[in-house]
């Protein structure tokens, strides 16, 4: 509190208690209101400020009161005896008498006294167990309050206030509690008092809680009665009516008889409390009454709305045992369930505050950063994404902002012909009008007492988050394509706790059924919504992000139907905002979803699902990514999954780098991850007995290694090189391809395996008697076996400009001796397809009939034609990091892959190997041979020129 002062202070008539934010009228007699006129001529201030405290029947004063702008003063029009000043008050904050004695005084009300007043301050923002309660207790009274209004434009007005309690932010919620509280007119006279000594924040949300909750049983039995009473009461007999309307009291009482005895029960050791396992008539009717509720907060001729009134009528008129009842009550738990993006009750739920953030987009960088490294380029994708979902949101919410001004205009001309002072609800809303424009104008800018800071009101939060909701921007159909492990997955969930997004996985891998994706339709037993919807209900929000993993092992078209096509409509931003489940039969808007779609190849999706997709590669990650990722993710999460802490495990950079290199090849570090849980383990193993044996519990106690064994235990926390085979075992990848060697016929490829690994592959050519025939061997697809025959044919074609043969009709195949040459590719058992191994052929084939040879330190890989040109292939970034790995020195890449190289390959990686860029044939072996090694007659190097231009 701030240092006491002292205030004119008037004392208010038994049962008036002035609230902050609230305003009421006084009648003073002619000698307290002149001196209160005497008062405001001489203040300073535009306008005076007095101490209000309530006063009891027995004179005795309240020790807590309200500090009150003075509005207005009217003196008295009459001259007769009885003259009265009408004095206007304003509530503007708490205000404390420590000295004051709680006995009688012999104050009269309406005196103007002088006291010390001890002025609260703010003692910041609210705890979050206090808020949740409290806007939840104010939106279901504000509610009954509206169910009970006379005429649609008061109901409006109180489920505008209900909005607004969802939309304002924490630090404003005591403000509006004072506000709500000060507009009700049933409180009783304790329990404004008590209401009114809550000083703190906490303690005023939670003394408002239980006023609303009371209130809200107080309109919730009294219309239980009532509804009991008239679908009962028969008009011809009122003494029918008498002993209905007494059956329903007592039942009533008898609940709550029961209920306190169960909570006050003497000499018993814990209260029982209700299982939710009981069935009786109050819980099913309380469930019936919540699916109720829900559909009346659907939006009005909204299809959800339309389609759960129908089915609600049907239920009512189908006994409680039939079949058909269980059937039509499971829709509407669904319907119900769904957060429709039109409907009040899920029209506040995006994260509008987190998006009017200026640091939005810096903390999404830091999430993704954090959660990831490397994926620069998805990275990019995402902020993107996000950057432009902030400025669709700050747009939306200028626009509200205009209608709402503008209706605000239209609706505040009309008010004097709406209004009606007999209905005390209205009254309550006059006031609620009255303090949130008082507080809009600032009434605490001038004040010579300090009180609490001025906030500016918000926004109607329903039209807000309602039109945020209709001009959300559509969530783009991201499909991240990459070898397993690379991070696909927890991708999606970096992206929801960026956007403060509920997450949620959708696993279609071995989906065979459409009906899982649409649902059944409710003819079946047993019937139930497709996987979409059911995402949707465990969100709890029509923005979520679903994840839909695997999508390339989805089941294709059989007599089940086709689950693919299925998607389609899922996955088409243009179609996917009236998505049609079989079970719900009613549209369901998933424009405001972000689908995140995982899938390790494209060759198996159909490609018109794969036409709705923006398509996101991950690639395989190098070793100084692995090396990071395995520093930073992969060793703490596994200290912690096996009960150590960094402390206890150090690993060297070069045992990382052998785990790497020797005990995995993979693109991804799921593999990388196991083998580094192992060492983890194997050091757990070694802590456990190690503290067994010398009782040592605390790592920071271990002594030196030459103490340790005196102790008859030694624990070493470092994990070097030398130690991985006693505790991984045998390597599984030896060294033998940093051994290769350089021998006639012999060419390095590049490849990348099935599961997204690069590496390379020796081409092995050798030249046997035979008729001059091609054979080819290693499991080879058509696609390259026909990139072998090319290359010998255009080895033929050249054979005289290479030296080869002395004529040009000379096959060099048959002249001088007739041979057959064998090309094989190791690994027999693994099939091999795809033409980047065309140049490769052709240097294998030159290198096996001319002698010359190419180092081992030259790998290549590239498409070749007839004429010697050289195509482009894919999967550059993979080969060249598997080439990298294997330790080649120069790589013979075509020309026209030369920008994949510059995007995607990083750069130390290119800094440490040489990459040639090639055009035609003539490049390649000029690179791979080297300079002036092989010879061309003159007139092929001027063709060669010639086509060039």
């Amino acid at each position: 509190m701030v240092a006491p002062a002292l205030l004119p202070v008037l004392t208010l008539p038994y049962p008036l208690v002035l609230l902050p934010t609230a305003r009421t009228q006084v009648a003073l007699d002619e000698a307290t209101g002149s001196r209160l006129i005497e008062l405001v001529q001489r203040s300073d201030a535009p306008q005076l400020t007095v101490g209000t405290v309530p006063i009891s029947t027995s004179n005795s004063l309240h020790s807590w009161g309200t500090l009150a702008r003075v509005v207005r003063v009217v003196r008295p029009v009459s001259r007769g005896p009885q003259r009265f000043y009408n004095v206007t008050l304003q509530g503007l904050s708490r205000i404390h008498f420590p000295d004051l004695d709680p006995t009688p005084i012999g104050v009269g009300p309406n005196e103007l006294l002088e006291l010390a007043v001890y002025i609260p301050t703010q003692d910041g923002c609210p705890s979050h167990e206090a808020i949740g309660p409290f806007r939840s207790a104010a939106s279901k009274l504000l509610d009954y309050i509206a169910q009970d209004a006379n005429q649609q434009s008061r109901r409006d007005v109180y489920l505008k206030i209900s909005h607004m309690i969802e939309e304002v932010s924490d630090d404003r919620t005591p403000w509006m509690a004072d506000v709500i509280v000060a507009g009700i007119n049933k409180v009783e006279y304790d329990d404004k008092l008590a209401y009114l000594a809550a000083a703190g924040p906490d303690q005023r949300l939670r003394r408002a809680t239980e006023l609303f909750i009371k209130q809200a049983s107080i309109s919730e039995v009294t219309k239980k009665i009532a509804q009991s009473v008239d679908e009962s009461l028969s008009k011809q007999q009122k003494e029918f009516f008498l002993r209905q309307q007494l059956a329903a009291i007592q039942r009533e009482l008898n609940s709550l008889n029961r209920s306190s005895q169960n909570s006050e029960a003497p000499g018993a050791r814990t209260p029982k409390t209700p299982s939710e396992l009981d069935d009786n008539e109050q819980s099913e009717a309380d469930d019936m009454a919540e699916i109720k509720s829900k559909i009346e907060a659907m939006a009005k001729d909204s299809d959800e709305r339309k389609m759960a009134v129908r089915e609600w009528k049907r239920l009512q008129r189908i006994p409680s045992g039939s079949v058909e009842h269980g059937v039509i009550r499971n829709y509407l738990e669904w319907i119900t369930s769904i957060p429709w993006p039109s409907s009040a009750a899920f029209a506040a739920s995006t994260s509008a505050d987190k998006l009017r953030d200026r640091s939005f987009l810096t903390s999404a960088r830091k999430q993704l950063d954090d959660d990831h490294y490397g994926l620069e380029k998805i990275k990019k994708r995402l902020i993107e994404y996000l950057a432009v979902v902030r400025l669709k949101q700050l747009q939306a919410e200028r626009e509200e902002l205009a209608a709402s001004s503008a209706m605000s205009s239209a609706a505040s001309s009309n008010e004097g012909a709406q209004r009606s002072e007999g209905d005390s609800n209205w009254l309550a809303i006059k006031r609620i009008k009255q303090a949130l424009n008082g507080y809009a104008t600032g009434v605490t800018e001038k004040q010579s007492v300090k009180t609490s800071p001025p906030l500016a009101p918000r926004a109607s939060g329903a039209s807000q988050s309602r039109g945020a909701a209709t001009k959300a921007v559509k969530g783009p159909i991201l499909l991240f394509v990459g070898p397993p492990g690379t991070g696909k997955t927890s991708l999606g969930q970096s992206i929801a706790r960026a956007l403060d997004r509920p997450f949620q996985r959708i696993s279609l891998g071995g989906v065979r059924d459409e009906a899982e994706i649409r649902g059944h339709r409710r003819t079946y037993v047993a019937s139930g919504p497709g996987s979409i919807v059911q995402a949707l209900r465990k969100a709890g929000r029509p923005d979520p992000v679903i994840l839909l993993d695997e999508i390339d092992k989805v089941g294709h078209s059989n007599f089940h139907g086709d689950p693919s096509a299925a998607l389609l409509e899922v996955l088409d931003p243009e179609q996917n905002h009236s998505f049609n489940d079989h079970y719900i039969n009613v549209p369901i808007d998933l424009s405001q979803v972000l689908f995140i779609c995982t899938s390790n190849s494209l060759e198996t999706m159909a490609s018109p699902l794969l036409d709705r997709c923006e398509i996101v590669h991950l690639s395989g990650y190098t070793y100084d990514e692995k090396i990071h990722i395995a520093r930073k993710f992969l060793l703490p999460k596994q200290l912690k999954a096996n009960g150590l802490t960094p402390e206890h495990v150090t690993l060297t950079d070069s045992a990382l780098l052998h785990i790497a290199t020797h005990y995995t090849r993979e693109a991804g570090v799921r593999s990388l991850e196991r083998a580094i849980s192992a060492v983890v383990r194997y050091k757990a193993v070694e802590w456990a007995e190690f503290s067994d044996v010398t009782g040592i519990t605390d790592v920071s106690q271990v002594p030196a290694p030459e103490a340790q064994e005196k102790l008859g235990r030694v624990y070493r926390k470092l994990v070097e090189e030398h130690e991985l085979e006693k505790i991984l075992g045998i390597a599984r990848w030896d060294e033998e391809e940093m051994h290769r060697e350089e021998r006639r016929g012999l060419i390095y490829g590049l490849v990348v395996t099935g599961m997204g690994e690069g590496g390379i592959l020796p081409i092995e050519t050798t030249a046997v008697p035979g008729t001059g025939q091609l054979k080819l061997t290693g499991s080879l697809g058509e696609v390259i076996k026909e990139s072998g025959e090319l290359a010998l044919s255009w080895v033929k074609s050249h054979a005289f400009d290479l030296y080869i043969t002395k004529l040009r009709s000379q096959d060099p195949l048959k002249v001088p001796d007739p041979i057959d040459i064998h090309l094989h590719l190791p690994s027999g058992a693994v099939k091999k397809d795809g033409p980047s191994a065309g140049i490769a052929m052709t240097c294998a084939f030159v290198s096996l009939l001319t002698g010359a040879t190419v180092p081992a330190s030259v790998a290549m890989t590239g498409e070749v034609t007839l004429r010697g040109r050289v195509g482009p292939v894919g999967g550059i970034k993979e080969k060249v990091l598997g080439a990298h790995r294997a330790g080649v020195a120069k790589l013979i890449l075509p020309w026209a892959n030369r920008k994949d190289v510059e995007h995607d390959v990083p750069l130390e990686v290119r800094a440490e190997v040489q990459i040639v860029f090639v055009r035609s044939m003539e490049d390649v072996l000029e690179a791979a041979f080297g300079k002036g090694v092989l010879s061309w007659r003159r007139d092929v190097v001027v063709a060669g020129l010639e086509s060039r231009l």
